[in-house]
């Protein structure tokens, strides 16, 4: 657990997690100076790094390959691209597809032609194919059809593409997948975690997308002919579809996510307990307040309830720059009164807010992302005595054992995984065929299940989970929660009402993902890297939080 108590640094409390780790709240993220993308490029501006480009075999169609090499922590990575000439009728960023416009592989060190050959051969094939230990993380990426030729002839006839699509689209292309931690026969996370710069979570595959993203500036700059200019290039991010195969990963990893809320609910904490503001620190909020105030007038979504969340957003950001008068900013501990009254606000609102109160206290919170990974697994302690675990439960999973899972409302759904993909599903118990392959997601009927056995029981535990193994996953959760406080979703996952784009959401924010666009409440678009430094700005101050076109 994270030390909450920092001797040498003041911080007032966290925000309970009964509040926090509702689905409703988790899906109303907004990427911070924490998350993942910003801390690899803020590292890789500390480090002054520099990326080379030692192989460009791309023809004027920009169709072939290329090489990047940048140094991280002491050691090189060099991102393989693969371009190829894809019939537009097998272009789709469904997980059935099996071609795409652009293929990649971060490889660990300078691949020879012997090792570039392969990767050319095996990347395009994707899952299909096997791949080595030296290569880390494997991708590919379909055009945004529309705008990357547009931008191409726009470049040809001597001009700059329409401001307007690059503002609306903000990428050339997007990722249908970013694979890591030794699938298809990639590198085990562990084969280079303890690196420095690449202990953070994703930090390989976020190394990866910003290399992806400058080699979609370069392919299109190449097929056109011309530059781009430099404040459009800055705005083309890279985008991404993500659909339920993310969703259970919060579930599964309760020690990393509770690692995860630990940590940005520290550095909250920390900057509440800031108690007086410097004119510069002041002048900095007003400044971020306006611009967030920009990137809601440029978020706009077809989803109709995603829309109405922002609308609510742009109606209620005026309030908050309007509450935010200099006497109030002047006055003792501001941020800590502001995150109080910002209740008055919705969910969206006040997570924008605690979003942008971080952002001006790099040297308080920064430090803090070297806690965001964990090595650790929930063990479950058979010795614990029943009427402990019982107390346990009553302490912290009331609302479970309070839900009644005999109405159909409360069990409408089912997770299971797909035989012909072998990613998670989400189906409907009572319409669809397959809950007897239901994923064990079910965690607050587990729960509830584990309460009413230990009702009576005496001695420790290990008897019942002997008979009852089947409860000894929700005794384990119920324990390990007692010592994570943040490692718990506390919604019904089997619901009907249970969102998964809240999950997805949720974990896209601590990558820096923004520009949410939901397609349905299982999959969603969204931008990653989207202002963020050019390979030549690395030097250049951190500061791409909720960028906008007209900055």
């Amino acid at each position: 657990m994270l030390d909450d108590h920092h001797p040498s640094i003041p911080q007032r409390p966290l925000r309970p997690p009964a509040d926090v780790m509702r689905l409703r709240r988790m899906g109303a993220g907004f990427p911070t100076r924490l998350s993942f993308l910003r801390s690899v490029t803020r590292r890789l501006g500390a480090e002054g790094a520099q990326v080379m480009r030692p192989v460009w075999k791309i023809d004027e169609n920009g169709f072939g390959h290329a090489v990047y090499s940048v140094d991280f922590g002491g050691h090189t990575y060099s991102l393989v691209a693969v371009s190829t000439d894809l019939p537009p009728e097998m272009r789709t960023d469904r997980v059935i597809a099996t071609a795409w416009d652009t293929s990649y592989v971060l490889y660990d060190g300078v691949p020879d032609d012997s090792a570039i050959a392969r990767i050319c051969r095996a990347a395009p094939q994707q899952e299909a194919a096997r791949f080595d230990p030296r290569d880390l993380v494997l991708s590919r990426a379909n055009k945004s059809v529309r705008l990357f030729a547009h931008v191409v002839d726009a470049l040809r006839a001597g001009g700059q593409p329409d401001e307007a699509m690059i503002r609306d689209i903000g990428y050339l292309m997007r990722t249908t997948a970013v694979y890591g931690n030794g699938k298809f026969g990639i590198a085990d996370r562990g084969q280079f975690s303890d690196r420095a710069g690449m202990s953070g979570p994703f930090a390989a595959e976020m190394l990866t997308v910003w290399l992806i993203r400058g080699f979609t500036h370069d392919l299109v700059e190449h097929v056109g002919g011309a530059p781009l200019d430099r404040h459009l290039k800055r705005h083309l991010g890279i985008g991404n579809s993500t659909g339920l195969g993310m969703a259970p990963f919060l579930v599964s990893h309760p020690l990393l996510l509770d690692a995860w809320m630990q940590v940005r609910e520290t550095a909250l904490a920390r900057v509440r307990a800031v108690e007086t503001l410097t004119p510069d620190q002041i002048a900095r909020i007003y400044e971020l307040v306006m611009r967030a105030a920009q990137h809601l007038a440029e978020w706009q979504v077809p989803d109709r309830i995603a829309q109405d969340r922002i609308d609510v957003l742009r109606r209620e950001w005026p309030e908050v720059a309007a509450f935010l008068t200099p006497d109030f900013m002047s006055s003792a501990a501001p941020l800590d009164r502001l995150i109080d009254d910002s209740t008055r606000w919705s969910v969206d609102t006040q997570e924008l807010i605690a979003a942008l109160v971080l952002e001006p206290f790099g040297d308080l919170i920064d430090g803090l992302t070297d806690c965001m990974s964990t090595p650790f697994v929930p063990v479950l302690d058979p010795a614990m005595a029943c009427a402990d675990l019982a107390a346990l439960i009553l302490q912290d999973w009331q609302w479970a054992v309070d839900t009644d899972f005999a109405d159909p409302r409360q069990c409408a759904q089912f997770w299971y995984v797909s035989e012909a993909k072998q990613e998670p599903r989400l189906g409907s118990r009572f319409i669809e065929d397959g809950a007897e392959l239901e994923s064990p997601l079910d965690i607050a009927r587990q729960v509830k299940a584990l309460a009413q056995a230990l009702d009576g029981e005496t001695g420790p535990i290990a008897p019942l989970l002997a008979a009852r193994p089947e409860l000894r996953s929700a005794a384990r959760r119920v324990q390990t929660l007692a010592r994570h406080p943040y490692a718990e979703i506390r919604d019904n996952l089997i619901c009907d009402n249970c969102l998964p784009i809240d999950m997805l959401r949720c974990k896209l924010a601590f990558f820096g993902a923004a520009k949410f666009d939901p397609k349905s409440d299982r999959w969603t678009r969204i931008t990653l890297a989207q202002g963020a430094p050019l390979a030549d700005e690395l030097d250049c101050a951190d500061d791409w939080w909720l960028p906008t076109f007209a900055a």
